[in-house]
C-alpha cells in the first residue's frame, strides 16, 4: 500500500462514541479483528489469493428487511433516511448485524451529490426522483459549478462512524453513479423507460452533452476520493443504464468518462479496488475491462463462465446470482451459489447478487445465502488450488 497516499487519510471520527451508546460490542470481537489480516473483501479485489469468495449485495441494505421497515414508519422521507448520519449508519448496520457479509456497502443513492453541484431534486413517492429544471441547453449547464463538500458532509461523517464500527470485519464500501448515468436524469428530469432526450442530445447538442459528462467527471472523482478519505476501502461505480446504449455508443459517451474516473483515482488512491457494474452488460463485458477498474460486476443474464472466458483471469469479477432465485427453495439458492463460485474460479471473485435484493425477499434466503458462502473452501471446490498460508499476528 502506498503510504503516501493522499487518500490514506482516514481517522477515527468523535461522533462513534455517541453511536456506541446504542449499541454494545463484544471486547473479545475487536480483539480479534484488530489482530486479523486486512478484510477478505478488500484483499479479494485487488486480486490476491483468499480461502473462500467474499460475499455481499447490492440494495443490502432497505426495505426487505423488517428493522427497515419499522424505521421507515418514523422517517417516512428516503431524503431523510440517506442524508441524516444516524439513520444512515443504523440503516447500512442493518443487514451487517443481522447477516455479517463480507462487505458493507453505505446506505445512499446516485443521485445524493446532485444539489453540491447545483442540481436540486426531490423523489416523489409516485415518480422517484424529480428534477424540476433539467440541463438541455448552454444556459442549464451555466447553473452547474464544483461540488461543494459541506453539502454531503453527512457521507463522510457517516462513513467514518461505520469504518470504525465495523473494523476489520468486513470491507467499508462506497459508491458513485457514473457520468453517462446521472447525465441521464440530469437531462431526462427523472426516470425514463425510452431515454429519447439524452440519446437524442448525442447528436442534436453534442457539445452541451459532452460538457455535462465532463463536469460530472470531476465531480464523481472528486466525490469518490472524498469517500475514500473518509473511509470507504472499495468503492462501485453504477453505471446503471449504461447497457441501454449500444455497445459503440457506450465506447463513445460512457466509456471515455469512467476511464478518466479511473485513472484519476488510481493516481492518487492506489491502494483502493474499483468496481464497475452495468445492468445488462453481456455486450459490454470486454469494453469494461478496458476501463481499467480492478472488478468488473456480473447481472444474473451474463453467464458466469463465459465472462470468466472473455475477461480473462487478470481481472476480477463480481456476481451474479439471480435475486429471484431467493424466493426459491434453500437447496436450490445453494446450489447456484456453488455453481456461479465455480465457474468464476478460485481468484478474483466477489459473490453477490446480478442486480439488488428484491423487495419482498425472505430475510431468512439472505442469511442463508451468506451462510453457505461462509461455509466454502476453495481447495474442496478446486482441486488445484494451493493456499497461502496464513500470517501470524506480530504480538
Amino acid at each position: 500500500m502506498a503510504s503516501s497516499s493522499i487518500c490514506s487519510s482516514f481517522l477515527d471520527f468523535p461522533l462513534l462514541d455517541r453511536l456506541r451508546t446504542s449499541r454494545t460490542k463484544s471486547s473479545q470481537r475487536s480483539i480479534r479483528a484488530d489482530l486479523s489480516p486486512e478484510p477478505l473483501l478488500l484483499r479479494a479485489a485487488r486480486g490476491e489469493a483468499v480461502d473462500r469468495p467474499p460475499a455481499w449485495m447490492m440494495r443490502q441494505a432497505g426495505r426487505y428487511m423488517k428493522s427497515y421497515q419499522k424505521l421507515a414508519k418514523n422517517h417516512p422521507s428516503f431524503r431523510e433516511r440517506s442524508e441524516t448520519v444516524d439513520l444512515i449508519v443504523e440503516i447500512t448496520l442493518q443487514p451487517f448485524e443481522a447477516f455479517r457479509p463480507d462487505g458493507v456497502i453505505l446506505f445512499s443513492d446516485i443521485l445524493t451529490p446532485l444539489p453540491a453541484i447545483g442540481v436540486p431534486f426531490e423523489i416523489s413517492d409516485s415518480r422517484g426522483p424529480v428534477i424540476e429544471s433539467p440541463v438541455s441547453d448552454e444556459g442549464g449547464l451555466s447553473k452547474l459549478h464544483a461540488i461543494d463538500f459541506e453539502k454531503v458532509d453527512f457521507v463522510g461523517e457517516s462513513l467514518k462512524l461505520l469504518r470504525n464500527e465495523i473494523g476489520k470485519e468486513a470491507t467499508l464500501l462506497g459508491f458513485v453513479g457514473a457520468p453517462w448515468t446521472i447525465a441521464t436524469y440530469i437531462i431526462e428530469g427523472g426516470t425514463t423507460k425510452t431515454y429519447k432526450k439524452i440519446k437524442s442530445m448525442c447528436y442534436t447538442n453534442p457539445h452541451v452533452l459532452k460538457a455535462l459528462l465532463s463536469h460530472l467527471t470531476q465531480a464523481i472523482t472528486e466525490y469518490v476520493i472524498y469517500q475514500v478519505k473518509s473511509g470507504a476501502q472499495c468503492v462501485q461505480i453504477f453505471d446503471s443504464w449504461g447497457g441501454q446504449l449500444p455497445p459503440h455508443v457506450w465506447e463513445i459517451w460512457s466509456k471515455p468518462y469512467i476511464k478518466q474516473i479511473v485513472s484519476e483515482v488510481q493516481k492518487q488512491c492506489p491502494e483502493v479496488p474499483l468496481v464497475l457494474y452495468i445492468n445488462g452488460n453481456g455486450g459490454l463485458l470486454e469494453r469494461m475491462g478496458d476501463t481499467g477498474v480492478d472488478v468488473i460486476g456480473l447481472d444474473w443474464t451474463v453467464d458466469m463462465a463465459d465472462a470468466r472466458r472473455r475477461l480473462g483471469g487478470e481481472i476480477g469479477i463480481q456476481g451474479n446470482v439471480d435475486p429471484a432465485l431467493l424466493f426459491s427453495p434453500v437447496d436450490v439458492l445453494t446450489e447456484d451459489i456453488h455453481r456461479v463460485v465455480k465457474a468464476a474460479g478460485p481468484r478474483g471473485h466477489i459473490l453477490n447478487l446480478g442486480h439488488g435484493v428484491l423487495v419482498g425477499t425472505p430475510e431468512e434466503s439472505v442469511k442463508h445465502f451468506f451462510d453457505v458462502t461462509r461455509s466454502l473452501r476453495y481447495e474442496s471446490l478446486f482441486p488445484d488450488f494451493a493456499p497461502q498460508p496464513a500470517l501470524e499476528p506480530v504480538s
